[in-house]
């Protein structure tokens, strides 16, 4: 599955109190430093599907400098499908546990029990994550520094237990992702710019679905109904998106979230999809690419939004919960429309051919360096015995 800011900030100081500012130059791990790093490793914790595209070049630009990578994924959503994908081998340990608040915990806290003793006999350096709570966990026992990326301020936290570090978008508030904020590193754009310059399109998928040249394409992904953030009002928003969809010139191409999601579709969807103009895939596809061919993208959910803004493709938000600020950015930027209630889609969502240019953009965009960069100067603290 896989938003581009060109603005480039200045990389965050790290922990330790400083007075005065000091130069970008100054931050970034230099060469020598980063050998330093070699033969050291980081765990790194897949915990949901958009975080395997994400982590992908992550890993990639830590092993070409020589860092060891530990890599774990919980079984929930289509992590396996993706892993299996894009080839990534890993230890698969625990599996998610339903919307219910109690279970979530006790589900995390069981899976810090079945990872531990991997972890304690690998001792790796750091323990970086996108969300993993039960890597906080593990890390918290072990005594391994741990990082936490976030983009949803609305999450709920890890509770007391905190991660060491916490890397955001710049254009989400300190204050709102942790207790110290000094503890917070900020990278430029947002999480998909990580991996969205890597995409190279690959027109075989619409032969794939079965869908010819003069469909009108869109992509739709439903709401997270197991997300503890879920809005009912998000369900009854993609079922009147759906039945809006339903023309004979569009094709309606539906990425579920879960293996069970698919099959609950699928049984209350099967007259339109027996007219085939809505397409379930029976495996996981490449996000960036379905997102390249249509030409309109309308998700209940924030990664495939972000995916379609960063690859400029009109895209609409049925999403219902609290709106985070990198939704806000984006819609303030008219990179994203919401749609916030049922006569919104009339309204909004207009059905016409996108005009693709003929390859993505190609611009640099430095979310990459700078979270691999940051990585590495915490890796290089915590080396020192400054963590």
């Amino acid at each position: 599955m896989p938003i581009a800011n060109s603005s480039v900030v200045e990389p965050p100081l790290p922990l330790a109190p400083v007075v005065g500012k000091r130069e970008p130059a100054q931050l970034r791990p230099s060469s020598s430093r980063r050998r330093e790093t070699q033969g050291k490793s980081v765990w790194i914790d897949l915990d949901n599907s958009p975080h395997v595209p994400f982590f992908l070049p992550i890993i990639e630009e830590l092993k070409r400098q020589g860092v060891d990578i530990i890599l774990t994924a919980r079984n929930t959503y289509q992590v396996c499908d993706l892993l299996d994908f894009f080839h990534l081998q890993c230890k698969v340990v625990g599996r998610h546990y339903g919307k219910n608040k109690l279970l979530k915990v006790m589900g995390n806290t069981l899976r810090a029990f079945q990872l531990a003793p991997t972890i304690g006999r690998r001792r790796p350096d750091i323990a970086v994550s996108h969300g993993s709570r039960a890597q906080v966990l593990v890390g918290k026992a072990l005594k391994i520094p741990t990082v936490m990326m976030q983009d949803y301020e609305h999450s709920t936290r890890t509770g007391f237990l905190e991660a060491d570090w916490v890397f955001t978008p710049e254009v989400v508030p300190n204050s709102a992702m942790c207790r110290r904020p000094e503890r917070v590193l900020k990278y430029p754009g947002l999480k998909e710019d990580v991996y969205v310059p890597g995409f190279r399109p690959d027109r075989s998928i619409l032969q794939q679905l079965g869908i010819s040249p003069e469909d009108l394409v869109v992509t739709l992904r439903p709401p997270a109904t197991e997300a503890h953030y879920h809005n009912p009002e998000s369900d009854v928003l993609f079922a009147e998106t759906l039945t809006f969809l339903n023309r004979p010139h569009v094709k309606t191409v539906v990425l579920p979230r879960s293996h069970n999601q698919k099959d609950d579709l699928r049984k209350e969807w099967h007259a339109l999809i027996a007219t085939g103009r809505v397409v379930i895939p029976d495996a996981a596809v490449d996000g960036l690419n379905m997102i390249w061919f249509s030409d309109l993208v309308i998700s209940g959910g924030g990664t495939m939004n972000r995916e379609a803004a960063a690859l400029g493709a009109p895209v609409y938000s049925i999403f219902r919960g609290k709106i985070g600020a990198v939704d806000h950015y984006l819609s303030e930027q008219r990179r994203l429309t919401l749609i916030e209630n049922v006569g919104d889609i009339q309204k909004k969502i207009i059905l016409q051919p996108w005009n693709r240019p003929l390859k993505p953009n190609p611009r640099n965009r430095p979310a990459l360096q700078t979270i691999v960069d940051n990585i590495q100067l915490i890796l290089n603290l915590t080396l020192a015995g400054q963590q």
